[in-house]
C-alpha cells in the first residue's frame, strides 16, 4: 500500500514590505497546521532558493499566533527575480522539491506573482513536477489587477498613515505660511497619492493617469499646474497649501526635460534608474525657478512619503482582510487549486486564474491604473484647487488671478490657460 504524501507548504514573501504580511503568514500557517500540513517560511523571498540554499523558518501555531498585528515580515522580503535566468528557476524548483514542498503560497506584488507562476510552470514542463501555488496580492501601490473597488492588502493602512502625515503638513503649512510638495510612493499608478491627497484634503493631487497614455509630457506642465494652484490660493488670500504627486508621474515626463534637470542616473545596461530620482527635489527646484521668474517669493518644502508606511502595523481593516486572504489561500490549495491569485469579493472567496491577469503584450502581470472616469476620481478633482477652464472667463475673479501672478490678464491667459487642456 503506497505511503500517503505529506503535504508541505512553503511561504515566500517578495517585493517590498506592506502592512499585513505577518497576518497572512499567521492565518495560512494556522490553517495548514490544523490540517496536518508542514509549513516552512522561506527567508528573503526567492533569493536563497535560487542559490540552492535552504534558509527557512519552520512555522508552527505557537510561532505565528500573535504576529497578525505586527508590521514588517518575520520572513523578511526580497525583490530577487528568479525568472531572469533559467538556472535560477531550476535551482528554486530543485530546492523546493528537495525539501518536499508540495504547495507554495507567495505574498507579493506583480513581479512575485509572475515569478511564482513561472516557477510552477517550469517545474511542470521541464521537470515533470507539480507544485501547486496561490498568490496573495500585496502592495501599498494598489495596482494589481483586482476588480475595481477591491484593494490590495496594505494599501488601506498606508493610505491612512500617509493621510495623517499630509494632514500634519497641511496644519504646518497653514501655521507657517508655506507650501509642501509631497511625492507619494507608487511606481506606476497613482492610487496611493490620490487616496492620501483626497483623504487629507490636500490642495491639489497629480497622478499619471490624468495625462495622455500615448505620449510623454513636459516637466513644465507639471510645474505649471502646481504653480497655478498656488496662484489660485494666493488670489483667495491664502499663502499656504500641500501639493501631492504620485511617484509614477516621473515616468510620464519627457527624457530631455529630466536630462535638463540633471537628475538622471543609469544602471550598467544604460537604463534610467527612475527609483533613484528624488522627484520632490526636482519639483521643488523647478517650482522655485518658476516663481522667481514671476517675481513671487514663496517658501516651499518637499517630502517623500512611502518608506514610513510600508512596515507599519496594519490597521483593523488590513488585519481582518489579511486573515481572510490567508485563510482563503490555504482553503484554495487544500481543495486542489493552483495557479491563481486569491481575492475576496462580496464576502466570498474568488480565485482569479493567473492566465486572466497576464498582459498579452508584455506577458507580465497587468497593472491596475486609477480609473479617471470613476466617481472617486471625479469627486477628488472637485475638491482640488487648481486652474480650470472657467477660471479664464472674463471677470473680477480672473483679474484677481492675474494680479496674484503679477501679470496682465492677457499675459496670464497666454502663460497658464494651456494647463486646463489636459
Amino acid at each position: 500500500m503506497p505511503t500517503p504524501i505529506q503535504n508541505t507548504l512553503a511561504i515566500v514573501c517578495g517585493g517590498g514590505p506592506a502592512p499585513g504580511i505577518n497576518s497572512v503568514i499567521s492565518s495560512v500557517t494556522i490553517e495548514a497546521k490544523k490540517s496536518g500540513w508542514e509549513v516552512y517560511g522561506m527567508y528573503d523571498g526567492f533569493s536563497h532558493l535560487a542559490k540552492g540554499e535552504k534558509k527557512v523558518l519552520p512555522l508552527t501555531i505557537d510561532t505565528v499566533s500573535r504576529i497578525h498585528s505586527d508590521g514588517g515580515s518575520i520572513l523578511r522580503v526580497s525583490r530577487f527575480n528568479p525568472t531572469k535566468e533559467e538556472e535560477s528557476l531550476r535551482k528554486v524548483v530543485d530546492t523546493l522539491i528537495g525539501m518536499g514542498i508540495t504547495h507554495l503560497v507567495t505574498i507579493g506584488g506583480d513581479d512575485t506573482a509572475y515569478a511564482a507562476s513561472r516557477v510552477a510552470d517550469y517545474g511542470k514542463k521541464k521537470l515533470g513536477l507539480n507544485i501547486n501555488f496561490v498568490h496573495v496580492p500585496k502592495t501599498i501601490d494598489n495596482d494589481l489587477p483586482l476588480p475595481e473597488g477591491i484593494p490590495t492588502f496594505g494599501f488601506e493602512t498606508a493610505r491612512s498613515l500617509g493621510t495623517q502625515i499630509v494632514s500634519n503638513l497641511m496644519t504646518d503649512a497653514k501655521t507657517t505660511g508655506r507650501w509642501f510638495l509631497v511625492v507619494a510612493m507608487g511606481r506606476v499608478a497613482g492610487h496611493l497619492a490620490l487616496g492620501i491627497g483626497k483623504s487629507a484634503g490636500a490642495t491639489v493631487t497629480l497622478i499619471p493617469e490624468e495625462f495622455p497614455r500615448d505620449r510623454k509630457i513636459p516637466l513644465s506642465l507639471v510645474v505649471d499646474i502646481i504653480t497655478g494652484s498656488i496662484i489660485k490660493r494666493l488670489a483667495s488670500g491664502r499663502n499656504y497649501g500641500v501639493a501631492v504627486t504620485a511617484e509614477g508621474l516621473i515616468e510620464k515626463i519627457r527624457l530631455e526635460d529630466l536630462e535638463m534637470a540633471d537628475c538622471l542616473e543609469y544602471d550598467e545596461h544604460g537604463h534610467i534608474r527612475y527609483a533613484e530620482i528624488n522627484f520632490s527635489d526636482v519639483l521643488k527646484t523647478e517650482m522655485l525657478r518658476n516663481f522667481s521668474s514671476l517675481g513671487i517669493k514663496i517658501a516651499i518644502n518637499n517630502k517623500e512619503v512611502g518608506y514610513e508606511v510600508r512596515c507599519a502595523p496594519p490597521n483593523a481593516f488590513d488585519i481582518e482582510y489579511t486573515r481572510n486572504l490567508g485563510y482563503a489561500a490555504f482553503e484554495f490549495l487544500r481543495n486542489g487549486g493552483t495557479n491563481a491569485l486569491i481575492t475576496i469579493q462580496n464576502n466570498q472567496i474568488v480565485p482569479i486564474a493567473f492566465e486572466d491577469i497576464i498582459d498579452p503584450q508584455t506577458k507580465k502581470t497587468m497593472i491596475r491604473m486609477v480609473n479617471t472616469k470613476s466617481i472617486q476620481y471625479r469627486i477628488a478633482r472637485e475638491y482640488m484647487i487648481r486652474l480650470e477652464s472657467r477660471d479664464f472667463e472674463p471677470g473680477i475673479d480672473f483679474e484677481k488671478l492675474a494680479v496674484a501672478a503679477k501679470m496682465t490678464p492677457e499675459d496670464f491667459r497666454k502663460r497658464f490657460q494651456y494647463v486646463t487642456e489636459y
